[in-house]
C-alpha cells in the first residue's frame, strides 16, 4: 500500500503538516490535494490546535504540480475535445480554494521550506503566513517559461510589482537569504537548523489564544484583499489554462507523456536551472 500522501502529527499547540512523496520531490497530485483538504478540516476543527507548520517530507519542500500527472489529467479531461476555458477553470479553481484555506484559515500556517518551492509548490508556500527556509532553498515559478501561470497571484502580493516580474518574467528562482532580503520569508537558516526553526516559530505563534491569531491575522489578509485578489486570482486561473494551450503549451504536454525528465531538460536548459539538476518530478 502506498504511504499517505499527506502526514499530520499533533504537537503541543499546534499541527505539523507534510507533504508526504519524498521520492517525487512531493510534487502535487489530485490524491494529495485531497488529503490535505481533509487534514485542514482536521486541523480547523481541533480546538486544542492554533496554528499549523507546514513541510514536506525528504529534500524537498514540494517541486510543483506533477507533470506527468497533470499531462494525463489534461488528456483525460479534454478525450479530444476542444478546450473548454470554463471547464478549465472549474476544475484548477479546486485547487486553487484549496492553497487559499491556508490563507483564510483562522490558524495561522508557517511553511518550513527546505530544496525546491516550484510552481504549484510556491502556491502553497506563499498562501502560507509565514514562510521560514533553508539558505540554499530554491523558490521560484518555472512554468512562467511555458505552460503555466500562478493561479493564486500571490508573487505580486507578496513581493510587489518589480520583483514579482523580475521573476515571473524570467521563470528564475531566489534562494532562502534571498527571500528574507526582498521580504517573502521571515527567515533563513542552514538547512540542518531548518526543522528546529519552523518548530520554534510555530510553538511562538500557539503561544497566543486563538481568539486573538484569527483577529490579527484577518485584519492582515483584509488589506490584500481589498486590492483585489479574488479577481486577480480568476484572472489568474484562467490564464492558466490558456498558457497550458497555447502552440508551446501543447507542444510541452504531448513531449511531456514520452520524455518528462527531458522535456523539463530542454525547457529549463537555456537558464540553466531546475530541470539541468534532478528536479524533475514537478515544475508544473
Amino acid at each position: 500500500m502506498d504511504e499517505a500522501p499527506i502526514l499530520s502529527e499533533q504537537r503541543a499547540g499546534y499541527r505539523v503538516i507534510t507533504l508526504n512523496r519524498p521520492k517525487q520531490l512531493n510534487a502535487f497530485t489530485g490524491a494529495m490535494h485531497e488529503a490535505l483538504a481533509r487534514a485542514l478540516d482536521d486541523v480547523e476543527n481541533d480546538p486544542d490546535c492554533r496554528a499549523m507548520l507546514l513541510t514536506g517530507a525528504g529534500r524537498a519542500f514540494c517541486a510543483g504540480y506533477d507533470i506527468g500527472w497533470g499531462a494525463e489529467v489534461m488528456a483525460e479531461n479534454e478525450a479530444g475535445e476542444p478546450w473548454d476555458p470554463v471547464k478549465d477553470l472549474q476544475f484548477m479553481r479546486g485547487y486553487v480554494d484549496t492553497y487559499m484555506r491556508l490563507w483564510r484559515s483562522p490558524k495561522p500556517v508557517i511553511a518550513q521550506v527546505q530544496g525546491f518551492c516550484l510552481g504549484g509548490g510556491s502556491d502553497l508556500a506563499l498562501c502560507a503566513d509565514l514562510i521560514v527556509c533553508a539558505d540554499d532553498c530554491r523558490i521560484g515559478y518555472p512554468p512562467a517559461r511555458v505552460w503555466g501561470s500562478p493561479t493564486t497571484a500571490m508573487w505580486t502580493y507578496r513581493l510587489g510589482l518589480e520583483r514579482s516580474k523580475r521573476l515571473l518574467l524570467t521563470g528564475d528562482p531566489i534562494d532562502g537569504q534571498t527571500a528574507v532580503e526582498w521580504g517573502l520569508a521571515s527567515e533563513s537558516v542552514p538547512e540542518a537548523e531548518l526543522e528546529a526553526a519552523g518548530s520554534e516559530l510555530a510553538a511562538r505563534v500557539a503561544k497566543l489564544p486563538s481568539n486573538q491569531l484569527a483577529m490579527m491575522k484577518a485584519l492582515v489578509n483584509s488589506v490584500y484583499e481589498q486590492m483585489g485578489m479574488s479577481s486577480t486570482q480568476l484572472i489568474g486561473t484562467l490564464l492558466d489554462g490558456a498558457a497550458r494551450h497555447t502552440p508551446e503549451g501543447t507542444t510541452f504536454s504531448e513531449r511531456v507523456m514520452d520524455d518528462l525528465p527531458g522535456t523539463v531538460a530542454d525547457r529549463d536548459r537555456p537558464f540553466g536551472d531546475y530541470g539541468q539538476g534532478d528536479a524533475t518530478a514537478g515544475n508544473g
